[in-house]
């Protein structure tokens, strides 16, 4: 039986069930996928949001809709790939570390292993490089292709100019980076094994285009996840009563984390902790429909929540991952952080543990009442 166009989902569908409710997450995987393949039918207008470009090039394939990290219609069969456990996935071991490099550690968020691991994976030739976030600013993100580790160490660090904050003025802020744009780039650079870095709904697109084997995911050979319960976004004219309600200057802000609550660091050296209400505002709607915290289908994930300061907690899950992460290990690129005794130190993995589990249920719930509020608008 001949199967129709109109059979199949389109972006057309995307923008009734993804836009028009106002989740569109605006990551790029539709474009990545549509532009590499040459098809050039999808484009990003000037606030980033994927719409049509050339409408008759659209060949209707239904591959938009199915990778968009805000449908589900994949979950069952990745899950199976994955072999995909309740409540976080998959995992073989979990870890508080930290890079070894001072260089690293000093301009890392947390312990620096996100870092540590791909300059690892570099000079063993594993990977050709990384597309990672570049902070240029506490709350200015960008994605970038790495392929030394002083690129690495770079993109780690915050890079404060002038002409950002002179740019930003009359557009949104925002902490989220749109790192799967940068994929569509890896073939026309002859990039066949690369690392990406990103938050859940980022490295669910990927491992969506994956199944798929839709190009260019299949030069992803590496993924590291990044904890993530919300990433924020406000426009210029928001600025204001933000700084009004926070009594502090956004130009300020030097770094934001987020473990048990929001961590904001000004350049003064005051540490300010917020809990999550204080600034539901300004969390992107998308983040307030993701399910999930502890980016389950990545190789290795990673994030501040459940370890001290200056240590990152890893949580290894693949084969893969754990081969990088044991190596870099043994070659003491990363330094674990162990208790005194292997009870201490077992406690101290199963009080991570808890708190991941805690945060993941947290933010499915969420999830679940954002869908809930859409479903009945």
């Amino acid at each position: 039986m001949e199967t129709r166009h109109e059979d199949i989902k389109s972006f057309k569908d995307l923008i009734n069930e993804v836009q028009n409710k106002g989740i569109c997450g605006k990551c790029g995987g539709c474009v990545a996928f549509c532009s590499a393949g040459e098809l050039n039918a999808l484009g990003l207008d000037r606030d980033g949001t994927p719409v049509f470009v050339d409408e008759e090039r659209c060949l209707k394939c239904g591959i938009c809709y199915l990778i968009c990290p805000q449908i589900k219609a994949l979950n069952h069969e990745l899950k199976q790939k994955f072999g995909w456990k309740p409540p976080i996935g998959i995992y073989r071991s979990i870890a508080s570390a930290r890079a070894t490099s001072r260089a690293i550690r000093k301009v890392a968020t947390d312990g620096g292993v996100v870092t540590a691991l791909l300059t690892y994976a570099l000079k063993k030739h594993l990977i050709q490089g990384a597309v990672v976030l570049k902070k240029i600013g506490a709350f200015s993100r960008q994605p970038v292709i790495a392929t030394n580790p002083s690129e690495l160490i770079d993109a780690a660090g915050s890079h404060y100019e002038e002409s950002l904050h002179l740019d930003e003025v009359g557009r949104k802020y925002t902490t989220f980076a749109p790192t799967v744009r940068e994929v569509r780039n890896l073939k026309a650079r002859n990039f066949e094994r690369m690392a990406i870095v990103g938050t859940p709904c980022q490295i669910y697109t990927i491992r969506k285009m994956q199944l798929l084997s839709v190009v260019p995911a299949d030069s992803v050979s590496l993924t590291i996840g990044l904890f993530c319960m919300e990433n924020f976004s406000f426009s210029a004219k928001a600025k204001t009563k933000i700084e009004r309600k926070l009594k502090i200057k956004i130009r300020d802000i030097e770094k934001i984390n987020i473990k048990d609550d929001v961590i904001l660091r000004t350049e003064q050296g005051a540490t300010i902790h917020l809990p999550f209400s204080a600034v539901d505002g300004i969390a992107r709607p998308a983040c307030l429909v993701c399910p999930d915290f502890a980016n389950d289908f990545a190789d290795i994930s990673c994030g501040g929540l459940g370890s001290p300061d200056g240590y990152t907690t890893a949580v290894i899950r693949t084969g893969l991952g754990e081969k990088i992460y044991n190596g870099a290990r043994q070659a003491r690129v990363i330094e674990e952080l162990r208790g005194k005794s292997k009870e201490e130190t077992k406690i101290r993995r199963s009080e991570a543990m808890a708190k991941i589990v805690s945060f993941t249920r947290r933010k499915k719930e969420r999830a679940r009442q954002g869908l809930e509020r859409i479903a009945h608008a």
